[in-house]
């Protein structure tokens, strides 16, 4: 009888044979839950709910979940704040000054909080696009928003003075993604051209002690990359052009961690032709692999936000 090499020196230690058929057990991750909240091709007034256990495959949870009173439900950012509720911040208009506040205790069930204005000083708003929720690592609860001055999308943020998250601070523009020197409020359309439209839909992440700003250049329609030591800045743009591999017009993205220590971005292609959703991935936040389709609700889903959980 000939014996392997394993097998004698499993002898030689006194282990029984036996033992050799047993496979190592293999250490598994925390079951998790992420929830998606969208709106649709079909109708920019609807909040539509999905969940996923991959971050890949989505289920439709309850759709439509919520109506606002009044105005659009665009853009639609999750998350869930330290009291285990549920919070919604929006796009309620393609021109005004507003974004809109809702909650829910099981994320299906949704109640309209408010409209919060965002009028800022010295500045004439025309639109308030894409609020993004950001807890920033001192614990403290965030909306970044892009606010349009007819011509220029500049970041905004603003942080919640209260738990109940109905109180905040006066809006401040990220340092670093705003006009830059010489820019003024534009009367004409070259000017414009001259000086760019901004960045818009701007998601940031914190990793590391560094906050990563992945925003859309309103100019070329590329998701651009900057980082800052602060939620406010300065940030710097350390990839910028088509860098990941994207493409344009891409929009809507959605930085969130996965269990394996990575990254995941999703992000619109909002071609009116092809409308598609994708999403890519990263060990380091800064190298992306090849953008891949979403299977099942690309083409259906627009803007939308996902939050991992724990399930």
């Amino acid at each position: 009888m000939t014996v392997s090499r394993r097998s004698a020196l499993a002898l030689a230690a006194g282990l029984p044979l036996s033992l050799l058929a047993l496979k190592p057990a293999v250490a598994k991750g925390p079951m998790m839950r992420y929830t998606m909240t969208a709106f649709t091709n079909s109708s920019e007034s609807d909040l539509y709910v999905y969940e996923s256990t991959d971050a890949t495959n989505f289920q439709l949870l309850r759709g439509p979940a919520y109506r606002p009173p009044s105005g659009l439900l665009r853009d639609p950012c999750l998350f869930r704040h330290v009291d285990g509720v549920y919070y919604l911040t929006y796009t309620t208009a393609w021109e005004g000054q507003t974004i809109g506040f809702a909650r829910s205790t099981n994320r299906v069930d949704w109640q309209h909080m408010y409209d919060f204005p965002v009028q800022v000083d010295g500045l004439n708003v025309t639109s308030s696009w894409a609020p993004e929720w950001l807890v920033d690592a001192q614990g403290r609860v965030n909306v970044i928003v892009s606010l349009s001055d007819g011509c220029r999308f500049t970041p905004h943020l603003m942080t919640a003075t209260d738990p109940s998250l109905r109180s905040w601070t006066r809006l401040t523009p990220l340092a670093g993604l705003g006009p830059v020197p010489g820019y003024v409020t534009p009367a004409d359309r070259p000017t414009c051209d001259r000086f760019g439209y901004g960045y818009i839909d701007t998601t940031i992440v914190h990793h590391d002690g560094v906050y990563f700003a992945f925003t859309k250049n309103e100019t070329s329609k590329l998701i651009e990359l900057a980082i800052a030591p602060a939620p406010l800045g300065p940030y710097l743009f350390v990839e910028t052009g088509d860098w990941a591999g994207w493409g344009a017009p891409r929009e809507g993205q959605c930085v969130i961690p996965l269990p394996n220590g990575g990254w995941r971005i999703f992000f619109d292609d909002y071609d009116e032709n092809n409308p598609r959703y994708f999403y890519s991935d990263s060990a380091d936040l800064r190298t992306w692999t090849p953008p891949t389709e979403l299977p099942g609700l690309s083409g259906t889903v627009r803007h939308f936000t996902v939050i991992p959980e724990i399930a």
